[in-house]
């Protein structure tokens, strides 16, 4: 009996990893062990675990080499960029009366905003890959690192959207967040009015119901109110009708970050959410790889709003090109 409670804490990491065990050959019989439901067999074990540890050695290795990478690059995104001047509208091909010629709308300006110890740095690649593909108006921001309080964080973010609103002629932008960045904006738009700002909010390994990974941490005040439970994460949870911000929260099956795995998922029956699941990658290449920039070029290219997308879903997963819930799949 002692040994079943001491496996029960494990039990959900166990299923989700080998949906079909019952019995590890050679290690424990665990039909044989009380009041453990819902463990049915699993045949190839062995294979199923080399293949396991194999996609995590992948995994592993390419956030090493990220984390090598963005300490190199760091100290160049210590300071805040330089603020784009805005860019006049392109002329038409055909003259201003030509009526063969239709306007063209240029894309929403994009708000980049970086995760806990981080700096703009971390989002290089994504912006290049933004801008190859038309979307010119990119624009990061730095918060200090000696922030204490989300809900600050999230005003100093209203502040800045709405510079660039005025600076843009834009009335409304888009949002990228990473891990924290993403919590930061998600209160600005649910508890601070930033949803008539804000069309788009991808978030990228979000703790949106907290997470419970290296409890160490509890020293600083922001870890502290991204843990299960804290006031900030209730206050989240609270209801928020008529929220016009169409939300896309990308989650990994790898994230180490994220414990539970799910909290990256945006859950909450007021908002218009599309939960995409990415699979071999890790927390720090979450805003790297290019099979996660794709999916996030395909969320703003494809955005809705709140008032023109009907009903509202809190799903588990989703794919940004079809109503399947497939998910994003990153070899």
């Amino acid at each position: 009996m002692k040994v079943t409670r001491a496996l029960q804490p494990f039990l959900p990491l166990c299923q989700r990893l080998l949906p079909d065990m019952r019995t590890l050959p050679g290690i424990l019989n665990l039909s044989s062990l009380p009041n453990l439901p819902g463990l049915p067999g699993l045949p190839g074990l062995p294979s199923r675990l080399a293949g396991l540890s194999l996609t995590l050695l992948k995994a592993t290795a390419l956030d090493l080499a990220i984390l090598a990478g963005h300490l190199l690059l760091y100290p160049s995104g210590i300071a805040q960029e330089r603020r784009a001047a805005a860019r006049p509208a392109l002329p038409r091909a055909g003259g201003a009366d030509d009526p063969a010629q239709l306007p063209t709308k240029a894309p929403l300006p994009v708000v980049l905003l970086h995760g806990f110890i981080d700096n703009r740095s971390v989002f290089v690649l994504l912006r290049r890959s933004l801008a190859q593909h038309g979307r010119h108006r990119v624009e990061s921001l730095n918060y200090s690192p000696l922030t204490c309080d989300i809900r600050t964080a999230a005003e100093l973010l209203g502040r800045h959207i709405e510079e660039i609103c005025e600076r843009t002629g834009s009335s409304q932008v888009d949002v990228v967040g990473h891990s924290l960045g993403g919590l930061i904006a998600r209160y600005y738009v649910q508890r601070l009015g930033g949803d008539g700002r804000v069309r788009t909010l991808v978030t990228l390994g979000t703790p949106h119901s907290g997470t419970r990974v290296a409890p160490l941490a509890n020293a600083h005040p922001i870890v502290r109110q991204m843990r299960p439970g804290s006031e900030l994460i209730e206050e989240l949870s609270r209801p928020a009708p008529g929220c016009r911000t169409h939300f896309v929260s990308f989650w990994s099956d790898l994230d180490h970050l994220m414990d539970p795995l799910e909290t990256a998922c945006v859950d909450h029956p007021d908002l218009l959410v599309q939960n995409v699941r990415v699979t071999g990658i890790g927390h720090l290449a979450l805003p790297v790889h290019p099979a996660v920039a794709t999916g996030i070029r395909q969320a703003l290219d494809t955005a809705r709003t709140g008032a023109s997308a009907g009903a509202r879903t809190g799903s588990r997963a989703g794919t940004l090109t079809g109503t399947q819930a497939d998910g994003l799949t990153v070899a």
